[in-house]
C-alpha cells in the first residue's frame, strides 16, 4: 500500500512538471496605485502564461534592465521566458507569437500610452480602439509589428 502511494505521489509530481513546462512564464512588474495593471496580470492568467506578479514602489529600474526605450512607456514592465521585454498592455497572444516566431533582432513589445479595450483596459459599452504593438531592438530601432483591436488582430 505504502509503495503505491509513493508511486501515485511520483506520478502527480511528474504530469505537474510537465505542465508547468509547457507554461511560459511572466515575471510582471507594476506600480502598486495602478489598477489596470491587475486585469493585465489576469488575463496573461487566462492565456496560460504562469506569472510571477511583482509590485514595486518604482518600475523604472526594471525598465533600465529591460531596455525599454522611453517614448514607449506605459504602466507596468514584464519580461517573459526569460528574453523578452514587455511595456504596457500588450495581448497575451502577440506575446505567444513573438516568442513562437522569434521575430530577428526584436527584444521587445510595447502597447505605449493605455488604449481602450487593451487587456485590462475594457471599458464596458465603448469599443476597443485599433492600435499598434511596437516591437524593438537592442539599438533602440522599432517598427509596428501586429495591428490590434482590443486583443485581437485586424
Amino acid at each position: 500500500m505504502q509503495r503505491r502511494f509513493k508511486l501515485v505521489v511520483a506520478c502527480s509530481a511528474l504530469a505537474s512538471s510537465a505542465i508547468a513546462q509547457r507554461r511560459e512564464l511572466a515575471e510582471v512588474w507594476r506600480d502598486p496605485y495602478c489598477g489596470c495593471c491587475g486585469g493585465w496580470v489576469d488575463h496573461l492568467r487566462a492565456e496560460g502564461f504562469a506569472v510571477t506578479d511583482r509590485v514595486v514602489p518604482s518600475v523604472a529600474p526594471f525598465r533600465r534592465m529591460l531596455g525599454t526605450p522611453a517614448d514607449l512607456l506605459s504602466c507596468h514592465a514584464a519580461r517573459a521566458a526569460g528574453w523578452l521585454a514587455i511595456e504596457g498592455h500588450v495581448p497575451g497572444m502577440a506575446i505567444r507569437r513573438a516568442l513562437a516566431e522569434r521575430p530577428a533582432g526584436i527584444v521587445g513589445l510595447a502597447v505605449p500610452e493605455m488604449p481602450i479595450g487593451t487587456p485590462g483596459m475594457e471599458v464596458p459599452g465603448r469599443a476597443p480602439d485599433t492600435y499598434d504593438v511596437i516591437a524593438w531592438r537592442a539599438d533602440g530601432s522599432r517598427a509596428p509589428w501586429l495591428r490590434m483591436r482590443g486583443a485581437l488582430p485586424v
